[in-house]
């Protein structure tokens, strides 16, 4: 049985190497602070550890990392590996919100708020980090610019709400799961986890399913149909591009 790893209070270099997160929500909240300039990474993930307490955790895959409905008093950041949010309805369907990638909050709300609706689980083994809500707010009060960023992390959580709406509601099938492909895609260029073209992919039908509104049989055809039209190309947990402007143009990208 596999038991949940805890490292309280990691050491910087421990903490770095977990980390893939230089373009993600939670290094950009807090790149800089307590600095008088903007700083490398290093530098700034160690003014975050001087201002807050963190602990390191790695849980398997297919492990929960965060119950609905569940009070907590911490905020949990992605550092490595991948995770999906999402809600189940009462009669085992479920409705993926967002893929979280390194770098991520589970949620912009766990930030102020003790409990979500949501349901945060592992894809792959994933090293997260926690700290206390309390420490945040207190930091809230000691550099006010915080909450400018904070706001924009927001702004941006609300953004991919009201795209997955418009996906879900008017959207065909190959532009929900082409536009899927695409935004992954983007997110792990900004995080430098993309090597020509190729990016690790290791979501199974269902997860796609679950994110795009469809049945895994759909995103089964749907897929198959890019690969024999040399769109993509998936194989051993990875997804290449292969006509990235014809992808776009499926996905009505712009």
């Amino acid at each position: 049985m596999h038991a949940e790893v805890v490292q309280q209070k990691a050491s910087l270099e421990s903490i770095q190497s977990a980390c893939s997160c230089s373009a993600g929500p939670a290094y950009k909240l807090f790149q800089g602070v307590g600095t008088r300039k903007e700083a490398e990474t290093a530098e700034d993930w160690q003014s975050a550890d001087l201002l807050i307490k963190w602990s390191v955790h790695t849980i398997p895959a297919r492990r929960t990392i965060c119950h609905p409905k569940e009070w907590s008093e911490f905020v949990t950041v992605i550092c490595q590996g991948w995770a999906v949010s999402s809600i189940t309805l009462s009669d085992g369907r479920r409705q993926i919100l967002s893929f979280l990638l390194p770098g991520d909050f589970v949620s912009a709300a766990s930030l102020v708020e003790p409990i979500s609706d949501r349901s945060v689980e592992a894809v792959t083994e994933v090293t997260y980090r926690k700290f206390k809500r309390s420490d945040f707010k207190a930091l809230l009060v000691e550099f006010p610019d915080l909450t400018e960023r904070l706001s924009t992390i927001w702004l941006d959580e609300r953004a991919q709400a009201d795209q997955l709406a418009l996906d879900l509601g008017r959207r065909t099938a190959d532009e929900r799961i082409a536009r899927l492909i695409l935004n992954l895609m983007e997110r792990l260029a900004m995080r430098g986890m993309v090597n020509v073209q190729t990016m690790e992919f290791p979501l199974r039908q269902r997860h796609i399913a679950d994110a795009t509104g469809l049945t895994p049989v759909h995103v089964s055809k749907v897929l198959g149909e890019f690969q024999r039209a040399d769109l993509i190309e998936i194989n051993n947990r990875s997804l290449i591009i292969k006509n990235e402007k014809e992808l776009r143009r499926t996905a009505d990208w712009r």
